[in-house]
């Protein structure tokens, strides 16, 4: 990767029992997901980028600025580094409305130095109702949305999130969630974005970084990264790949949508964006059988010509996955080995993928 507009990390702290041991070339714009099992380093990655851990040695650069190269002996420190920080709990000052917490965020940047206006970053998370409340009468999620809003105000280079959503319920996070898509799509601040949330990766993520007991094992951009067939078995149980439409057309008469994309295209339930809108979507391994011949007479009504590319062995000894080039977009499918061998599924083979369900994201 090369170029100012990158992050690059190589970074090695040592613990009596762990070992944080990463070199990561990344895209210095748009949201990174940190994904792994509990353990694997997430958080002390983050801690490291933001200085949090001055055992850590090794180099630090954010899109040209060099906040870190221990052969140098240079350390900026973390009240020195942009960053804004997201953490699990919005940890803000109890004592004072949520208009003074986001003032103590701006407070931080010299005047001349702001890059994120006041009404920007309380108009991107919907807080203006919120401004004259204190804390304690906001909902968990009116909580992390203010601590987003403050964290954007001290102008970062860098937003770092750990885990934001990981204590609010289901309703909570579905409330949030359109606001961090908001923060994506609008502004132009990299992002960090720890989370242990396969749901959350797809559709957020712009690129993926898989820790594994200290180590990054997989990194990548997310579409192709995802329809790897060697990537471990943390995303074992919700192997799939995520695929960018574009609405082309409704149907009111069946409420159904049609996106389109390389490849093909697909009906799912009616959509309220507009014609052009791009949505992303999710097909998991397990929802796409096989047939040699485009099927007639079937309920499944999304089905896409391919191409098998490769075949891996699945979670269980009883499957396989087979990764699939419809015109241009990966696509897995879990099948029975059974199954593989009665159609004869090898590279190369030119077959119908069928797509029971497709999960929008969004």
């Amino acid at each position: 990767m090369s170029g100012v507009q990158a992050i690059r990390a190589r970074l090695r702290v040592d613990y009596a029992d762990f070992r944080l041991d990463v070199d990561l070339a990344l895209p210095g714009r748009g949201v990174t997901a940190l994904f792994g099992h509990s353990g694997s380093g997430k958080t002390t990655l983050l801690r490291c980028v933001a200085g949090l851990e001055r055992g850590a040695s090794g180099q630090l650069e954010i899109n040209g600025a060099c906040w870190q190269d221990s052969a140098r002996g240079l350390f900026v420190p973390p009240h020195r580094r942009a960053i804004g920080y997201v953490f699990q709990d919005a940890n803000l000052f109890t004592h004072l409305s949520v208009r003074r917490n986001l003032e103590f965020g701006m407070k931080r940047v010299a005047a001349e130095e702001r890059r994120v206006a006041w009404d920007q970053a309380v108009d991107l998370l919907g807080i203006g109702h919120l401004l004259e409340r204190m804390p304690a009468r906001l909902s968990g999620g009116e909580r992390q949305r203010v601590g987003m809003a403050r964290a954007l105000l001290t102008s970062p280079r860098l937003l770092l999130m750990d885990e934001p959503l990981a204590a609010l319920d289901l309703k909570r996070k579905h409330e949030i969630l359109p606001y961090l898509e908001r923060l994506h799509d609008e502004l132009d601040i990299p992002v960090l974005y720890v989370s242990h949330s396969p749901d959350e990766v797809a559709r957020l993520a712009d690129h993926l970084v898989l820790l594994d007991q200290g180590r990054a094992i997989v990194q990548g951009e997310l579409r192709e990264t995802l329809a790897r067939l060697d990537l471990p078995t943390a995303f074992s149980d919700d192997a799939g790949v995520v695929v960018e439409g574009e609405i082309a057309g409704h149907d009111p008469a069946y409420h159904l949508t049609r996106l389109v994309f390389p490849g093909g295209e697909v009906l799912v339930s009616q959509r309220p964006q507009a014609i052009g809108q791009r949505l992303r979507f999710r097909v998991h391994a397990r929802d796409v059988s096989l047939a040699l011949e485009r099927a007639e007479g079937s309920s499944i009504s999304n089905l896409l010509p391919a191409r098998v590319e490769a075949l891996a062995v699945a979670d269980t000894p009883a499957h396989v996955l087979v990764r699939l080039d419809a015109g241009g977009t990966p696509l897995l499918a879990r099948i029975t080995r059974r199954s593989a061998d009665q159609l004869g599924v090898v590279p190369g083979k030119a077959l119908w993928a069928q797509i029971k369900t497709v999960a929008l994201l969004g």
